[in-house]
């Protein structure tokens, strides 16, 4: 069907709408940036702060050291990752199910996630990765790359477990009437209907908590852990510069910022299936 005159004229329109747009952004982020820029450059501690953070011969020189212990962050996130996930849906779980003979194991869940949530993360580190150790008992790990995951578990645990409880108890009872109809038992219904949706329904906050944990992996370094940030203070204090720091944040954000778009990217797709769009 070849569409009509008036039809052609919206379409044109709304691309000229979208290019006016378009332009306009770009102008006003150049001019912002290029302001701001100006302004921070010809500051008078300009020079001082550009020797001290942003010295590319300091940079060159710490590069493969902080890139080499920043793999130790990566893998610190991904193993801790796995645990939480464990931990969590299995404390969401435990908190939506309507079984009494449940009551003593429900109140210790919850206790967990009200003093652990309550806690500051590097309270945690500091505890689990002194005071285990501390315990002298057989059978306890005494490496600090578990302690750290452990802890990271422990606190992140907390969190990611009340995100998911959120998105089971939004799925709708009919859900579970459907599953139950169908002859499903409770744990399968949960299985195959309610968990996946409830899921995929907190997906962006979930990737929100993930990105946290990425960064909080430099906090294992107050228990000495020689990842990134730990290299980078090494380097301070050898050099009594910070452009290792600046390395450190750099690798930080290169890691974190697919993480980040993708979760907007699943915000946004949530939003628009919820609108029918």
């Amino acid at each position: 069907m070849t569409p009509s005159e008036r039809q052609l004229e919206r379409v044109r329109y709304r691309r000229r709408r979208a290019r006016n747009r378009g332009a306009v952004a770009v102008v006003s982020t150049l001019v912002v940036l290029g302001g701001l820029a100006l302004l921070i450059t010809q500051s008078p501690g300009w020079p001082r702060v550009r020797e001290t953070y942003f010295n590319v011969g300091d940079a060159r020189a710490v590069l493969p050291d902080v890139a080499t212990a920043f793999w130790l962050n990566i893998r610190l996130f991904l193993v801790a990752e796995v645990f939480i996930l464990v931990v969590a849906i299995a404390v969401a779980i435990i908190r939506v199910v309507p079984a009494p003979a449940l009551a003593p194991i429900k109140l210790l869940v919850t206790i967990y996630t009200d003093v652990f949530r309550g806690t500051p993360t590097i309270l945690v580190v500091f505890l689990v990765g002194f005071g285990v150790p501390a315990l002298g008992l057989a059978g306890l790990p005494t490496s600090l790359f578990w302690l750290g995951v452990i802890a990271l578990t422990l606190s992140y645990g907390a969190y990611v477990s009340e995100v998911l409880r959120a998105g089971i108890v939004s799925i709708h009872p009919t859900q579970w009437a459907s599953g139950r109809a169908l002859g499903l038992s409770y744990g399968q219904t949960m299985r195959h209907i309610v968990l996946p949706q409830a899921v995929r329904r907190v997906a962006p906050p979930l990737l929100n908590d993930f990105v946290s944990l990425q960064k909080d992996t430099a906090l294992l370094s107050t228990i000495g852990l020689v990842e990134a940030l730990r290299v980078a203070q090494v380097d301070a204090g050898r050099t009594f510069a910070f452009t290792g720091y600046v390395v450190a944040a750099v690798f930080f954000v290169v890691a974190t910022i697919p993480l980040a778009r993708f979760t907007d990217y699943l915000t946004v797709r949530s939003l628009r299936r919820e609108n029918g769009i």
